[in-house]
């Protein structure tokens, strides 16, 4: 994924099925500068990560 269309996704009222190593995550922000998103896993939402939203990856 790239970090614009992470963002898109940070930004929108619906919930897009974003994917990291296997585990449904949630993007909570996306630094477009770095391409970094911080994000968490859907059932751990105490669970916060900066990763590069090159491994991110959206599910249709």
């Amino acid at each position: 994924m790239d970090a614009k269309r992470a963002q898109e996704i940070a930004s929108s009222p619906a919930m897009a099925n974003v994917t990291y190593n296997g585990g449904k995550m949630y993007i909570e922000h996306v630094d477009q500068e770095t391409g970094n998103a911080t994000v968490h896993p859907l059932d751990n939402p105490e669970m916060k990560q900066s990763i590069s939203v090159n491994n991110l990856m959206e599910e249709q």
